[in-house]
């Protein structure tokens, strides 16, 4: 099967930027956003919100993949348990009642941004995630949510708990 690139032509891929330490100006992501980065994964507060949902997380690989069906397994085998370290610090860290995660792949799976990424996001009762409409944050409303899962990564990932790809 043939899978097509959905990427324009000349694609400045935003975040091929973020996981090599550029900031992206205005309210777009910025290294202090990063809660996690490693040499396979980068891990930040995404730029977008939901009104009960916020300071959700966004996992990329730091090589470039523009979507699942390009994604190697052990890449993705790796994004999992990063995301079970980033959903265990969330659900400590944001006191949420669950977590929810979201990938998207080629426009009409509603796929935006060319270069594979998963959601993250906490969870609360009735927090009305999927009929809320998102927007777009101002980089101080994330200092303090980042803090916090930075803070829970440090004391429970000392040890290097996600183990490593071999």
């Amino acid at each position: 099967m043939v899978i097509t690139s959905h990427a324009p032509d000349g694609y400045q891929c935003p975040f091929c930027r973020i996981a090599c330490g550029f900031e992206e100006p205005g309210r777009g992501t910025k290294q202090r956003d990063v809660v996690y980065r490693d040499s396979w994964v980068t891990v930040f507060i995404a730029n977008k919100w939901w009104p009960n949902n916020k300071g959700h997380v966004m996992i990329i690989p730091n090589n470039h993949f523009e979507n699942l069906y390009s994604l190697p397994d052990e890449y993705g085998t790796y994004i999992h348990r990063v995301t079970k370290l980033i959903a265990l610090a969330m659900k400590e860290s944001y006191l949420c009642d669950g977590i929810s995660t979201r990938q998207h792949n080629e426009p009409a799976g509603n796929q935006i941004v060319w270069h594979y990424h998963l959601h993250v996001f906490p969870r609360y009762s009735n927090d009305q995630l999927y009929s809320s409409t998102g927007y777009y944050t101002d980089p101080e409303e994330r200092v303090e949510y980042a803090a916090r899962l930075q803070r829970w990564i440090e004391r429970h990932d000392s040890d290097r708990k996600v183990s490593r790809v071999p």
